[in-house]
């Protein structure tokens, strides 16, 4: 059976991180959601924008299937980028796209987490006073609608990044947003922190980069694995990525990426043949 994570937020969990600066994770064990059933996952997994990008999720999933070798995990992303708690309010198209989702998984899976990221488009003009209780409110809708009373609820802290970017402005409330965050975590029962600490963005100063997103997928697993707030940077992060994107890849991993470069014009027919002829060997 599948364990499956739904994805939920706004652009730091459909990540923005850059393709190029980090390598693929690419693993049969890890799936996504497409269109009710499950497809071996590839990045960008949350495809909510053409700026889409690497998020925490790969990660996470590669953590997760260090301490389930023999295991399939499932995400299932719905997060949307731009969007305030408003937008995911319960009854709303995005809070009610999540639930059919996530219940589409739920006939081919065991739902074992939900990951937020979300809290940018609340860090200005008071509504950071409000982030509290009108998160509180969603937690607790998803758990009944998803007749998942206990499920974990981990969120992920805003960077430290966000006051000095290109949007900074609008941010003026990024740490009473952490507040509330962690508020959550300390009130609500099986609800959990994730720090942003050292983690940096790209050059527009409001999406985690791509090295970062590895980062803070490895601390989201933690806190699912250790039942608790992760308040500082984890030791060992970078050598654990590592460990992630250098797993050995079976041969039918590598036959499948092959062809995945073909179908991209990455490669002509007869070096694809080629390498496939050389991995049969």
């Amino acid at each position: 059976m599948i364990n499956s994570f739904l994805m939920i937020g706004q652009s730091n969990m459909a990540g923005r991180g850059y393709l190029n600066d980090v390598k693929q994770i690419y693993d049969e064990k890890i799936k996504m959601l497409v269109n009710g059933r499950w497809q071996t996952m590839i990045e960008p997994i949350n495809f909510d924008r053409p700026t889409s990008g690497i998020g925490l999720a790969a990660s996470f999933a590669g953590a997760w299937r260090l301490k389930n070798d023999q295991k399939e995990i499932g995400l299932i992303p719905c997060a949307d980028g731009g969007t305030s708690l408003d937008d995911w309010a319960v009854g709303g198209t995005l809070f009610e796209n999540a639930v059919f989702q996530a219940k589409l998984a739920q006939k081919i899976s065991k739902l074992s987490g939900i990951l937020w990221h979300q809290g940018e488009n609340d860090s200005f003009g008071g509504l950071s006073a409000l982030y509290y209780d009108k998160l509180s409110v969603i937690v607790d809708a998803f758990r009944l609608e998803l007749d998942a009373p206990d499920i974990p609820f981990i969120a992920g802290g805003l960077g430290d990044f966000l006051s000095g970017g290109r949007y900074g402005k609008y941010f003026t409330e990024y740490n009473q947003v952490n507040d509330a965050l962690q508020k959550l975590a300390e009130t609500k029962p099986n609800c959990y922190f994730v720090t942003a600490n050292e983690l940096t963005a790209n050059a527009d100063g409001l999406h985690f980069d791509a090295v970062s997103q590895r980062r803070f997928g490895i601390r989201y697993f933690e806190s699912l694995l250790e039942k608790k707030n992760i308040l500082a940077p984890i030791p060992g992060e970078n050598e654990l990525i590592g460990i992630i994107e250098e797993r050995p890849l079976t041969k039918n991993e590598q036959r499948t990426l092959l062809e995945i470069d073909f179908a991209f014009g990455k490669m002509s027919l007869s070096d694809l043949e080629e390498k496939l002829i050389l991995l049969s060997d």
